[in-house]
């Protein structure tokens, strides 16, 4: 299970599309050579079966067994259901070596379209075109990082989350540092973004630390790199890339465990429908519930995050 800590204060900082492109920025450099190299040799993999540890790499569980329904046998009739994705966004969603739309998100779609027998296509438009093209009914369903939010809701259908972008704390692996708390981060340095949700929430739930302004998150990485502050704060997709790649030299590793607060980090990614495609949404949902159950979630999961960032 991932550890959350009940907000008293309102986040500083929405997840907003905005922020999902400065995150696609980010990712860019990082995630397409290792999802890329991920998605070739990971079609071949073996099944894994559910757990909360595959291979010392950590899968989140983002399904409640106590909620699942028995199998909704929903008509959906002999339509081709049109998904909708952007093709800038490893490991999320990316053009692969042909042209053609891979990553989790859209890999996990196409195993929802097999699991229900229907038939699908895949269509990449660009990121902030997607929920008007679906509402303008040139796709069914968009299979991409936008956030879940109230003002989504109150406009389409969603399922519920498949991903979500925990916040994490990084230390350097030869200092013995404990795990993060209240009191053991009391006096020591943290790098965080300025202005950041990050940095918002080490304010509000670790008051004692001494927090370490960055404009961006690469500066706050060498910052704990070179040793010049005890721990960093962020975004943990964009840390487990830079911990498992070539920039961090080995130095650095997560320390602690994931962080899920809404107020602060959103409540992450589903597929979205329109609201009067109720049957859809509904077929979507059974079906991530199912490809959980059975495994497929974490062979995909394994696939395109070699580094877990939970």
């Amino acid at each position: 299970m991932s550890q959350t800590v009940s907000a008293r204060n309102r986040s500083a900082t929405d997840t907003t599309s905005a922020e999902i492109r400065r995150k696609a920025r980010r990712l860019r450099g990082r995630a397409a050579a290792c999802a890329l190299v991920a998605a070739l040799i990971g079609g071949d993999a073996a099944l894994v079966a559910p757990s909360a540890q595959a291979e010392g790499v950590t899968i989140p569980n983002f399904w409640n067994p106590r909620a699942r329904q028995e199998r909704m046998e929903t008509p959906l009739g002999a339509r081709t259901v049109r998904f909708l994705t952007d093709d800038d966004f490893p490991p999320l969603h990316f053009a692969g070596p042909d042209g053609t739309p891979t990553g989790f998100a859209v890999e996990l779609a196409r195993a929802v379209c097999e699991r229900l027998a229907m038939n699908c296509t895949v269509q990449a438009r660009r990121f902030d075109t997607l929920l008007d093209a679906l509402a303008d009914r040139q796709g069914d369903v968009v299979a991409a990082a936008i956030p879940l939010t109230p003002a989504l809701r109150a406009r389409f259908l969603a399922t519920r989350p498949y991903f979500r972008w925990p916040a994490r704390f990084a230390a350097r692996t030869d200092k013995g540092l404990p795990a993060p708390s209240a009191a053991d981060l009391g006096g020591r340095s943290v790098g965080v973004v300025g202005g950041s949700a990050h940095a918002a929430y080490l304010k509000a739930f670790f008051p004692g630390a001494v927090a370490k302004d960055f404009t961006d998150l690469a500066t706050a990485e060498g910052a704990l790199r070179r040793g010049e502050v005890d721990y960093v704060f962020a975004d943990g997709l964009n840390l487990a890339l830079w911990i498992g790649g070539v920039e961090a030299a080995r130095c650095c590793a997560f320390t602690g465990g994931d962080y899920l607060e809404n107020r602060y980090f959103g409540e992450g990614i589903g597929l979205v429908t329109r609201a009067d495609d109720p049957a859809l949404s509904r077929a979507l949902d059974d079906a991530l519930q199912r490809l959980w159950d059975e495994g497929k979630y974490a062979e995909l999961y394994l696939r395109f995050f070699p580094v877990s960032p939970f």
